[in-house]
């Protein structure tokens, strides 16, 4: 699940670039004696078709199996990248859960199911990794849609054990012929720390019947492991499973601990021995995150012709590594965040692993915009104690780097993987006078949707939360953000600012982030929709903000647009000036942060690009200068929260057609509301009405379609908007 980012994308696999990395993908590195091979009969896994070829193995073939697809998933990171590291850690289990256990009659519930690569080699779809020419086909999640032996779409964490618990109950009630036999959920890689997950464990217990939880602790979540759960958890791998407060006795849950979690001799033993139980058991098995990473590969090794090869002197591809049970705070090794530099055990790395093909290019939005705020707060926190930035599990994927976490101290939170806990605890700082700042992906905080309406917004918690990954992006289905604004902007009491420019994102955080008391401080909750691909293209070439030049006028004082300035000239008056943003800018009251941005005087047709879409605004009109003669009003709103009727009533006068633009759901959305504004005040005097045209997606999933074809999909295209404005004069 995470961007990641990564970001995790932290992400999705949608990050992930398809086809061989240009001489770079060292396939050659592994020994030839186990390259997977599509095709070649000789290797076992290109005979894997089904769970029934796993069983037909004999028992000293399996680690062979393993010894493969460590193989694959190695040479499938270097060419197109995904969640390697908790997969490489899940090839022993897997291999022994398709061993023990009969799917899909016996349903497999994969929870933050990135882990699931190897599920999908072993079902019939190992040729999605072994040949690049089909490493589009599926998805880097668990998808019904691929497979009868995928139970549900999940690329969020925590609800494998209330899934499971669901499908036990119809089987229970139903009776044998129901056609499920055992149920098993499968959790770990950090996602036992959500909520959720201690609520299916309750109703666990309380159910009763055959349901079998197989915890995959490898100390790791996305960065490090956080909470109070993970000592006595430690302590259980510590005495072999024997250890006291055992966390799943405590519910009321039978437990079996296996320390030998890369052992598959082990784990088939362990899961025959749980197979057709009558009570729910939690199988706790002790694996090694990104298992058969070469520990001492660097980033310089790969570009050299030098570079040492993968060793493969176990069984299993698993070689010894000391990278665990680090002290340091954060519960990660000291590893730099690169997303090409993932290696054994204790490593944030290993979460996300870009394709080679990507070394060397500069950061993604995230990563640049979450840095940059870092960068801005960090200064602030010896004169304001109670500043503190909160990220439910995916720093690295923001920007929130390592070393800005061990800079901060005690000013930097990780609460795990609990988004609804995060905006919460978010909301009692505030109370208590401080200052959070809380951030994660935009559909990540989709799972906090309560907690946004009643401990934020209901009680004028002072929260400022930031939004990445917010509106359209080739990302997977279970990560898209195109629904953030439909979701934040109508949450009463919610400020939702949508700068486009760094200059802008900083001043907006510096607004929401004033300290509690401070001069024309906001008096509730900010969301700020951290810039997109779009916005930090434009940033880095001007010429894609033709009218501008990116040279954007500051914050207004007022944009009440004089009637006779507009009447004169047939159009209206711009807000033009220019320079860098002022201390006072950055500081402005409420009124002036919502005012609208006139960036260009025009008439016929004005154009208000919201967000990511604002460049192409700016590009809308310089063809309908270039192509028709028609210079066009620009309008940056800088804002989804309500409606500048300044702006709108002056429009009135020289314009013929108001055109919004938005890179979000269409319906609920911004674009909607302004139609619905020119609907509910219509003036008797019709050339006075004008007529607006709503651009952005529809109201659908979209699964990793890549940016530029949404965008034609939707008509977020010059041609399709210069189309539109023309037919309609």
């Amino acid at each position: 699940m995470r961007s990641a980012s990564g970001n995790g994308f932290d992400s999705s696999d949608s990050f992930a670039v398809s086809g061989a990395a240009e001489g770079t993908a060292r396939l050659h590195d592994i020994p030839p004696s186990i390259t997977p091979s599509h095709g070649d009969d000789s290797h076992l896994l290109s005979r894997i078709a089904s769970p029934a070829d796993v069983k037909a193995l004999a028992p000293n073939e399996l680690a062979e199996l393993c010894r493969e697809i460590r193989a694959t998933l190695l040479a499938y990171g270097h060419q197109h990248g995904g969640h390697i590291g908790s997969n490489l850690g899940m090839v022993e289990a897997t291999v022994a859960l398709h061993r023990v256990f009969d799917s899909p009659r016996d349903r497999i519930v994969f929870d933050v199911s990135h882990q699931s690569y190897v599920h999908k080699m072993l079902t019939g779809r190992a040729a999605a990794y072994l040949d690049p020419d089909r490493f589009s086909e599926v998805t880097g999640f668990t998808n019904p849609g691929e497979s009868k032996h995928d139970q549900f779409v999940l690329g969020h964490t925590g609800t494998s054990i209330s899934l499971a618990c669901g499908l036990a109950k119809t089987r229970d009630m139903e009776g044998p012929n129901n056609g499920i036999g055992n149920v098993i959920a499968v959790i770990g890689d950090g996602s036992l720390s959500s909520g959720v997950a201690f609520e299916g464990l309750n109703n666990a217990a309380e159910q009763g019947g055959n349901l079998i939880i197989v915890f995959n602790d490898n100390e790791m979540s996305i960065a490090g492991d956080f909470g109070g759960m993970y000592g006595p958890l430690a302590r259980l791998r510590a005495s072999g499973g024997t250890a006291q407060p055992n966390l799943f006795n405590a519910f009321g849950l039978d437990y079996r601990y296996v320390e030998a979690g890369n052992d598959v001799s082990a784990l088939v033993a362990a899961f025959e021995e749980v197979r057709d139980i009558d009570h729910p058991v939690v199988v706790h098995i002790h694996t090694l995150k990104g298992a058969g990473y070469d520990g001492e590969e660097t980033h310089a090794d790969r570009q050299t012709a030098s570079a040492s090869p993968v060793s493969f002197d176990s069984p299993t591809g698993v070689h010894p590594t000391d990278n665990v049970n680090h002290s340091e705070p954060w519960h990660s090794d000291h590893c730099n965040l690169s997303d090409h530099e993932p290696h054994e055990g204790q490593c944030e790395a290993s979460h996300w692993q870009n394709p080679d093909a990507a070394i060397g290019k500069p950061d993604d939005p995230r990563k640049h915009y979450g840095k940059m705020a870092m960068a801005a707060l960090e200064p602030r926190f010896a004169a304001e104690p109670g500043l503190v930035v909160i990220s439910p599990a995916t720093p690295g994927s923001n920007g929130i780097t390592h070393e800005f976490r061990e800079r901060a101290g005690a000013h930097y939170v990780d609460t795990g993987i609990t988004e609804s806990h995060a905006v919460a605890y978010a909301a009692g700082i505030a109370r208590a006078g401080g200052t959070p700042v809380v951030a994660t992906t935009a559909s990540f905080f989709q799972r906090a949707y309560d907690q946004f309406f009643q401990e934020m917004s209901l009680n004028r918690s002072r929260v400022t939360v930031l939004d990445f990954l917010g509106g359209l992006s080739g990302s997977d289905n279970t990560h898209s953000g195109a629904y953030d604004v439909t979701m934040f902007s109508n949450i009463p009491g919610a400020t939702m600012l949508v700068p486009t420019s760094a200059r802008d994102y900083l001043a907006d955080l510096a607004w929401a982030t004033a300290p509690a008391g401070s001069a024309d401080a906001p008096a509730g909750p900010v969301v700020i929709r951290v810039p997109g691909e779009a916005i930090l293209t434009a940033e880095r070439d001007a010429t894609l903000l033709p009218v501008t030049g990116g040279q954007i006028a500051d914050r207004p004082q007022s944009t009440s647009l004089p009637v006779s300035v507009s009447s004169a000239s047939g159009g209206i008056s711009a807000a033009t000036v220019r320079g860098t943003v002022s201390v006072t800018a950055q500081h402005a009251g409420v009124r002036h942060m919502l005012d609208w941005r006139v960036n260009q005087t025009g008439s016929h047709a004005a154009i208000i690009g919201l967000g990511n879409a604002y460049p192409l605004a700016e590009q809308t009109a310089a063809a309908l200068s270039a192509d028709y003669g028609i210079t066009a009003t620009v309008i940056d709103p800088r804002q989804c929260t309500s409606l500048d009727s300044d702006v709108l009533e002056s429009l009135r006068d020289g314009h013929q057609q108001v055109i919004t633009l938005e890179d979000g759901q269409l319906e609920g959305g911004w674009g909607e509301k302004v139609t619905a504004y020119y609907a509910n005040h219509h003036v008797s005097d019709g050339s006075r009405n004008p007529h607006v045209l709503n651009f952005g997606a529809a109201k659908e999933f979209t699964d990793r379609v890549p940016l530029g074809e949404l965008n034609e999909r939707y008509g977020l295209t010059v041609e399709q908007v210069t189309e539109a404005i023309t037919r309609c004069f």
